[in-house]
Parts: structure tokens; sequence; C-alpha cells
């Protein structure tokens, strides 16, 4: 096992490195979704390719309950301040991979790709059906990903671990994000004369109202909804009373509220007109009596509550997220991960899987 278990990682770092050098920022997955595909078919992995979405399924009893495991293949945009080329990993310690993408989430794809190999090429033998998708679009919430894909996946899989960078912790539960774009109306006045109604004390008293709010029901998991006043703009000019005053209401919500519960409670509140930017982004927690729970706790993963946001969110079935690598590296400048971490999280997949 050993000597095959460190093929699994040689060749997925590798592959990781090969991603790196790809610019693949969402939206934009077509090359490195394409050197994916041709890597898995030269491993011997059938698979279907779907946009720039890859899916390969490894039925072993179609009366087995189904996991699938899942990771994006996109990346954000490279930050400002990299002290090397951020599409360059061929120049760092042997012990790493650095570069845009290598943490989040290049890590969890390779990592589940060579779990996935391990059980599709009979090394050992798996009581559960696996189906590996790897998406696009994960990180601008694009309707190209899991979004479009789960309809189709959804009747085929029990449940599922979602790749990110965890530090293979398991999370099992992840706040939703809603960003609220509020408006404050006015009467513009000259200001030497006291004229108007001014916009920006109603969006002061908006505020106010919001930063006490308080949400009534506490998650077990998460706690209370987050919510933070994030940005406001208003006014024209020194002298003119504002008759508009914009501000930006950032909420994480638990699995207490839908989104738009959340948006109808606060508009009660606030005089300001409140718009959802969006309200599909929604609160995750892994399902009582989970199985997914059962075996973490029986191989000592540690769990938690994760902050952000991922594909979890796009899909209705049972499900946690655990990955190599750690969040704090993620849209940040010199991302790295470590290959340890590569070659544990293969094991810890494997290991999860079997316990399953």
């Amino acid at each position: 096992m050993e000597d095959k278990l460190n093929i699994l990682t040689s060749e997925a770092v590798a592959l990781l490195k090969e991603m790196v050098a790809i610019p693949s920022p969402s939206f934009c997955e077509d090359a490195v979704c394409s050197h994916i595909s041709n890597w898995m078919t030269s491993k011997g992995i059938q698979h279907e390719r779907i946009g720039n979405n890859l899916i390969a399924e490894h039925i072993v009893n179609p009366d087995h309950p189904t996991l699938m495991l899942c990771a994006h293949i996109d990346t954000v945009e490279p930050c400002e301040g990299y002290s090397f080329n951020p599409y360059n990993p061929d120049n760092c310690p042997e012990d790493m991979v650095q570069g845009l993408g290598s943490n989040d989430d290049g890590a969890s794809v390779v990592s589940m790709l060579g779990a996935y190999r391990w059980f599709g090429r009979s090394f050992a033998g798996a009581q559960v059906n696996l189906i590996l998708v790897l998406t696009c679009e994960e990180e601008y919430s694009g309707v190209g990903g899991m979004t479009g894909l789960w309809p189709q996946l959804q009747s085929k899989v029990n449940f599922a671990i979602v790749g990110e960078p965890t530090g293979m912790k398991a999370a099992v539960s992840e706040r939703g994000l809603l960003v609220i774009d509020a408006t404050a109306h006015g009467v513009s006045g000259h200001a030497a004369r006291n004229e108007g109604k001014n916009a920006l004390y109603t969006a002061l008293e908006d505020i106010e109202t919001l930063r006490k709010y308080e949400f009534g029901k506490v998650s077990p998991k998460m706690g209370k909804v987050n919510l933070n006043v994030t940005q406001i703009n208003a006014g024209s000019a020194h002298n003119v009373i504002p008759d508009r005053c914009d501000f930006v209401i950032d909420i994480r919500p638990t699995e207490q509220y839908s989104n738009k519960e959340i948006l109808e409670d606060l508009q009660k509140v606030c005089k300001s007109e409140l718009k959802a930017r969006n309200l599909a982004n929604k609160s995750s927690a892994t399902f009582e009596e989970s199985r997914l729970q059962a075996a973490a706790d029986k191989l000592g993963i540690e769990t938690f509550s994760s902050a952000t946001t991922s594909d979890w969110m796009r899909i209705s079935c049972d499900a946690i997220k655990m990955g190599p690598g750690e969040s704090i590296r993620s849209h940040r400048k010199d991302e790295f991960v470590c290959v340890d971490e590569i070659r544990n999280a293969i094991e810890t997949y494997m290991e999860f899987i079997n316990t399953l």
C-alpha cells in the first residue's frame, strides 16, 4: 500500500503543478479542464465532460449508496504582492507546491483524483459507489458549475464530500452568504439653509438599528447569524444635502433562517430600501444521524463549523466539507500547499470511504 500511495502522491503533485501553470479564473477554465481531462484519459479514468466540468463514475453495485467527491478547478484572479510568478510552480521547495490555486482548490482536486484512482483501479474494494465531480465557476457562483450539474446528479448521489482547504478537518456546517444593497432616500437641498431631507441621516439610523439587531433563533452548530455593514456612500458636494445614501450589508446566515426570511425581517425594521444581490447562497449543515458524521467520529477526525461558502450550498444531499491545505492561505499572495498535506489527504479520503 505504501508504494502505491507514494506513486499516487507523486503523480498528484505533478498534475497540480501543471494545473497551477494554466491560468484558470472562473469562466475561463477551458484550458485547465482540457488538461485534466487528457490526464484522466491517460490514467484510464473514464469520464464525461459537460461544459468545463468533469464527471467520473465508479459503480461497484447499483444497490450500494453513492458518495460524491466534489472539488472545483477554477481560481480567483491573482492578488497583488506575490513574491513569485503565481503561474510558475517549478521554483519552489520540493516539499510544497506554490502558486495560484495550489491550495484552493487544486490540492483537493488532485487528492480526490488520487483516492478515486485507488478504488477505481481495484487496489482495494469499496462498499460505496463513487462519483467524482470536478466543477467550474465555483468562486463566483456561476450557473455553469455545480448549480447546473446538480439536477442531473441529485438522483444518483446519497452523500458527498466537498473538497475545500480545511486541514482535513471535517466541516459539518457552513454559513451562507447574503449581501444586501440598501438605499436610503431623501430630498436634496442647500446645506447652508438646512433644506431638504438628509438621506445620510436616515441611513445612519438604519445602520444603528442593524448594529443592535438580534436574530431570535440561534444555531446549535453555528451560533448567531452574523451581520455587518461594510460599505457606505453618499453626497455629491460639501454644501448639498444628499437625497440618496447607499450602504452594503454583509450577512452570514445559519441554517435557522432562509435568506429570504432574513431579508424580509430586516426590511421590517429599516426605512431604507433593501435589495438582495442573490438569495441562493444558503447555509448548509450535515444531516442529523449522518453516516458521514459517524465516519468522521470513528476515524477521530475533528469537526468544526466553517465560515466560508462552497459548492455545498448548491447540493441538497447529506455532506461534509473536507480537504487538504488551509483556508487562511486562500485568496492571498504566495499561495501554497505542502506535499505531505496531499499525501495525507489521499490516505484520509481512502480511509473515510472504507469506513463508510
